[in-house]
């Protein structure tokens, strides 16, 4: 996916795909579409998503035409919907298993286990109800193997069905062929192998139900959060409170929430005050307090008083709808390692066919008496146990499933390349306002200097002078006094002067509070302040009467303490750090000196920051870009994985890579240790899967043979073939319990 492309993409749920090579043919369908930009598919889940400018009837069209079938999937109730349809192919094949079962179980023990079975020849009319009976199983159990197989060579592809439909079909008609006409087999030769074509289907329905079942925990995040969006809301209409489908509630509606209820959708406080669980979307676990004014998010949960607040965004605009839609994106892309596993099972199937073409030549050519009937076990074998569908699934399902985990963790990763590259991330990058401070101005340090007064009084004097003014120093003064609790005094006569500070009168009592330009204007001597421990380039206020100055205020963008704690990790765990930001020198190294920061790029202008992550790249550092704001966007796009914290920009979170759900770094850390644990995964999937081919065909083509006398039944390797799937499927899951090794709270 292109970083920052907004066009929303669809999305296809795919029926009919049996292996890694379904997925190249697919691709390949939805691509020669006329208007597809892009279209990438997902074994692990079945689905597609394709960009471009494009009617999804055409790409369902083109999907049918390569031998499969698709839907188009809309709305937040697709992964119910979808969950739905999985459940029901689940039972269908245990059903089908079980079909195959009934009948291989007494052939199984009536001619491996006891031997009771009569030959071929003595009993033909026991031998033809046998193969009649398992055709009949065949079809019910298998006609899907071989419909789909019939579909692929239709157009021109081979994949799993037809490795299954080519096994059994052989098996079966080679003893249908012994039974019909005994007297053309040589003797050694008459062996009837229906047991293994039903025992071949039973366990492959079998291994492909169990792990299905498995598959369905990796859309596991995407269901919780599906699950957090209520289906009713209470809104107020005409000064009625009346419950409406979520889907009712239109934009700038009044809507209540009360205790232990969920916020339909995203929105605006205007009364009441109450604490918001927001930690299903952010990752933060502890309560957030709103008050009137701030924005509430659909999906959180109420856990203290009562809100009525004002929408301003419905629909698929919300930030869970965003959040979801991010998700499901980035679980359905590749990572490089994905693109060339792709590019292998493109052609497994064919170099597969050939092996077992060239082992049923050899046995039949080399192989001891009966050689028609090792020639044939062999192929058949060899059909069956190279079934590509575990290094198919090795990539996406580890993806999804580190996606999901990332989304619960409050870290939006867009795509599994993002995923793949941020845990080769050695350099670091950070904005400075917004990132790293508050971005905004806040009281840092209160003096009293005459007067008699305490800190807290001039603070509260302070307070009661800015009272009437919507200056944004003036509003930090303000929140200072909250915080510090004090007691704001009445004050009359409130007049501004503009651009250097506020008069007005205590108790009859002329005081200005301003600049130190207006308190040399007015005559007021400033006293030497060595005691003010502030950053140097915080703003002074002074607080005067006519005569003195009666105390000091620093004004500063706070540094806020988590991301000390997080530059300190990211030295610790070996990453290089600096600052990049539009600020002035002195402003900026002060900042890198309190967070130990050493390199700082400071009065970078926005185009200029893209610039200078070219510079590191150019040394060949892997960059991370971590910021915020519109000036970022341009170092974010540029970056090897752009960074944005949630609570900045809408420009910024989409220019990103990987989106930090809450104003916090240390979950950084966090994604650079699950994109390590990841890569790890695949490498183990494709490990168990490489190995399991790597072995399995030469076994089944018979390398043990000459040497121990040891050659497969074609039954097992229809087991292995099912049990290498699950395997790395489980495996896969073992990130769902991902932990970090340090707290990200």
């Amino acid at each position: 996916m292109t970083k920052g492309s907004a066009r929303e993409p669809i999305r296809l749920s795919i029926s009919g795909m049996a292996c890694a090579g379904c997925v190249q043919a697919v691709e390949e369908a939805l691509s020669s579409v006329p208007g597809v930009e892009e279209a990438v598919v997902n074994f692990a889940d079945h689905t597609a998503q394709v960009r471009g400018e494009v009617a999804p009837a055409a790409l369902i069209e083109a999907v049918r035409r390569a031998g499969y079938d698709a839907a188009e999937l809309r709305g937040l109730d697709d992964e119910s919907e979808k969950e739905a349809a999985q459940k029901a192919h689940y039972r269908k094949l245990l059903r089908q298993s079980a079909i195959a079962a009934v009948l291989a179980l007494p052939l199984v023990l009536a001619g491996t286990v006891f031997g009771v079975l009569p030959p071929v020849e003595a009993a033909r009319g026991l031998w033809l109800g046998i193969g009649l009976s398992t055709l009949v199983v065949m079809v019910l159990s298998g006609g899907h193997f071989y419909s789909g197989a019939w579909r692929a060579f239709r157009n021109h592809n081979a994949n799993m069905d037809t490795l299954i439909a080519l096994g059994t079909a052989s098996a079966w008609g080679y003893s249908m062929a012994v039974v019909l006409f005994p007297e053309q087999v040589p003797v050694l030769a008459r062996h009837a192998y229906f047991e293994a074509a039903v025992v071949i289907l039973a366990l492959i329905n079998l291994g492909s139900a169990l792990e299905m079942r498995a598959r369905g925990k990796t859309s596991e995040a995407i269901r919780r959060l599906i699950g957090l969006q209520p289906r009713t809301a209470r809104v107020v209409r005409e000064g009625v409170e009346q419950d409406v489908p979520i889907e009712a509630v239109g934009l700038d509606e009044t809507l209540r929430v009360r205790p232990g209820e969920k916020v339909p959708v995203d929105g605006v406080v205007l009364e009441g005050e109450a604490w918001v669980d927001e930690s299903m979307l952010t990752g933060e676990p502890l309560p957030v307090h709103k008050r009137p004014g701030d924005e509430v998010i659909g999906g959180t949960l109420l856990t203290q008083g009562s809100l009525l607040y004002r929408s301003h965004r419905i629909g698929r605009d919300t930030v869970l709808a965003r959040i979801i839609e991010r998700v499901r994106e980035a679980q359905n892309t590749k990572p490089p390692i994905g693109r060339l596993v792709d590019r292998v099972s493109g052609v497994f199937v064919p170099a597969v066919l050939i092996a077992a073409v060239l082992t049923f030549l050899a046995w039949y050519d080399f192989g001891p008496e009966p050689r028609l009937s090792y020639a044939l076990v062999t192929a058949i074998t060899v059909l069956v146990i190279a079934c590509p569908c575990a290094l198919g699934l090795a990539t996406p399902i580890s993806i999804m499933v580190a996606i999901g985990k990332a989304a619960e963790h409050g870290v939006l990763v867009r795509s599994g390349e993002a995923l793949q590259r941020a845990g080769r991330l050695t350099t670091l990058l950070l904005d400075k306002t917004g990132t790293v401070t508050e971005g905004r101005p806040a009281v840092v340090e209160v003096l009293a200097l005459a007067g008699g007064l305490e800190a807290a009084e001039v603070l509260a004097l302070a307070a009661g002078l800015e009272t009437g003014s919507e200056h944004p120093l003036a509003q930090a003064i303000l929140a200072a006094a909250r915080d510090w609790e004090v007691t704001v005094p009445r004050v009359d006569g409130f007049r501004a002067e503009a651009g250097r500070g506020v008069e007005a009168e205590v108790d009859g009592r002329l005081l200005r509070l301003g600049s130190s330009r207006w308190m040399h204007e007015l005559g007021v001597e400033l006293p030497e302040v060595h005691a003010l421990q502030a950053r140097p380039e915080a703003v002074r206020v002074w607080l005067a009467d006519a005569e003195r100055v009666l105390g000091v205020l620093a004004l500063a963008d706070p540094i806020r303490e988590e991301a000390r704690r997080a530059v300190q990790a990211f030295r610790a765990a070996g990453l290089k750090v600096a600052m990049v930001t539009g600020d002035h020198p002195d402003a900026a190294r002060a900042v890198a000196a309190e967070l130990g920061i050493d390199a700082v790029h400071a009065e970078v202008l926005p185009e200029e920051k893209a610039d200078v992550v070219r510079a590191y790249q150019r040394r060949g550092e892997v960059v991370g870009m971590i910021g915020d704001g519109i000036n970022d966007a341009p170092a974010l796009a540029q970056a090897d994985v752009g960074i944005a914290v949630g609570t900045g920009t809408d420009i910024a979170i989409e220019a990103a890579d990987v989106t930090l759900m809450r104003n916090a770094l240390m979950p950084v850390l966090d994604t650079i240790a699950l994109s390590r644990a990841t890569v790890r995964n695949i490498w183990q999937n494709l490990f168990f899967a490489f190995l399991y081919n790597s072995l399995g065909i030469p076994v089944a083509a018979g390398a043990l043979y000459p040497f121990f006398g040891i050659l497969l039944n074609p039954m097992i390797a229809g087991a292995a073939m099912a049990a290498s799937s699950v395997t790395v499927v489980t495996n896969a899951n073992r990130l769902r319990r991902f932990r970090t090794a340090r707290t990200t709270r």
